[in-house]
């Protein structure tokens, strides 16, 4: 589990590719701090495991389901990359709650300055566009934002100078291909009431419902 908060900026430095995957190892300092094999660190957004750690990088293999899913398949050698380790239990929640598992790419139509701000505006798939809402959560390359603006296929998000800085956004540009996991919650209620109407024949989303459910 992550919040989205990236921890600093890596560099590729190595991908062997397969036929449909491939092992990329990644330069980091701050999230090889304690890790070791077998721990989970979120690149891109995208949940995976250590399996080697060398000379100040760890490796990880990327099986053909995450490279069809994600913006991967994009990366090479020199690539900078978002970094954020697992969670700790005594660490601070500052994003919202993010699983790594990536539901599909977005593509940037637009990048505007705003002020203090910068604005970038994102097409997807109408599948995802359904679990956002305005005020939302999303996560983008595995940084949590803020929906600011929700349309049928598109999307808008605001970012602060820190964010653009500290993360892989000061090198997007219109056209670039980015990672998206939708709210998670959205997801899981969703697939309740699907699951009610089917075995129940009811649609209602009620408070005795949630509450049954665990919400």
């Amino acid at each position: 589990m992550f919040t989205g908060i990236i921890e600093e900026v890596g560099t590729v430095k190595k991908i062997l590719r397969g036929r449909q995957s491939i092992v990329v190892t990644v330069q980091g300092g701050k999230v090889l701090e304690g890790t070791k094999i077998g721990d989970s660190i979120a690149v891109n957004g995208i949940c995976l495991t250590v399996t080697g750690l060398q000379d100040g990088c760890f490796s990880a293999d990327v099986m053909p389901e995450t490279m069809q899913r994600t913006s991967l398949t994009g990366l090479s050698a020199g690539s900078h990359v978002n970094l954020e380790r697992a969670l700790a239990a005594d660490g601070r929640f500052g994003g919202h709650i993010v699983s790594g598992h990536v539901d599909g790419v977005g593509k940037i139509l637009r990048v505007q300055p705003n002020d203090n701000a910068v604005i970038y505006t994102i097409q997807t798939k109408p599948e995802l566009m359904r679990y956002m809402v305005e005020k939302g959560s999303i996560t983008i390359d595995g940084a949590s934002l803020t929906l600011t603006m929700v349309g049928r296929n598109y999307f808008s998000v605001s970012l602060i100078p820190h964010t653009v800085a500290q993360t892989v956004f000061r090198e997007r540009k219109e056209g670039d291909l980015v990672n998206l996991e939708t709210d998670l919650f959205g997801k899981y209620v969703e697939r309740l009431l699907t699951e009610q109407s089917v075995n129940y024949g009811k649609r209602e989303l009620t408070k005795d419902f949630l509450l049954q459910h665990g919400f």
